[in-house]
């Protein structure tokens, strides 16, 4: 079995790939989201990070996805989120470091970044990969995609996922947005990095990756 997470306000979508069954949950915790045993799992997030927050598979990505390079957010640093709870004393660090300063997006990222990293941390004997799903689109399409809020990137998208065996797509789309929180794309990432859990078509950097201070690879999978 494999499984593809992305989260959402309120937790994360869980889509799991079983042979020809796919089945999606939704899920108010990491932990919950991966107690089923799996072969694989991939999660839209980072794992492994440097106190710079420069990772060589983030710059690569960007240019895989260029001219869309604003699609993979850069520069998370556990430091952020330990030591500070606002994004304004914890950039006025970064500056002083000669480091980049966070976006917002991503500082708002940092409790489920820190929730991942916590749990590969306790559990280095599964298999969990960061996989990123506009990666995923790419190569599935061959050529990057228009953004995914527009009509045409999400009618996309879909018909990708649908073409590979996703057919219960619109369905899942209808159950995220009744009671859960969660948003159409959120659904469409969670099945494409699923697809990056079963075929593990590719990889930024290629071969060994580069580990962080505890270990983590900082690696992309697509």
């Amino acid at each position: 079995m494999f499984l593809g997470l992305d989260g959402f306000r309120n937790g994360w979508v869980a889509v799991r790939i079983d042979g020809e069954c796919r089945a999606i949950e939704f899920r108010p915790d990491v932990a919950g989201a991966l107690a089923a045993p799996f072969v694989r799992a991939a999660i839209d997030i980072p794992i492994g990070m440097r106190d710079d927050g420069a990772r060589a598979c983030d710059l690569l990505a960007r240019d895989r996805l260029a001219p869309h390079r604003s699609r993979v957010f850069t520069g998370a640093r556990r430091w952020l989120w330990e030591d500070y709870t606002d994004p304004d004393q914890a950039n006025a660090e970064a500056s002083r470091r000669g480091q980049t300063r966070a976006s917002r997006q991503l500082w708002h990222l940092g409790r489920k970044i820190m929730e991942v990293d916590a749990f590969v941390r306790g559990h280095r004997e599964l298999d969990i990969r960061e996989a990123h799903p506009e990666m995923v689109f790419l190569r599935l399409h061959g050529a990057p995609l228009p953004p995914k809020k527009t009509h045409e990137g999400a009618s996309l998208r879909r018909d990708l996922l649908f073409a590979d065996g996703f057919h219960d797509i619109d369905e899942w789309v209808s159950r995220a947005r009744i009671g859960t929180g969660a948003k159409a794309d959120d659904v469409l990432d969670a099945c494409a990095v699923a697809l990056a859990a079963r075929d593990c078509a590719g990889c930024v950097p290629e071969g060994d990756p580069p580990c962080d201070a505890h270990g983590l690879p900082m690696q992309i999978w697509f």
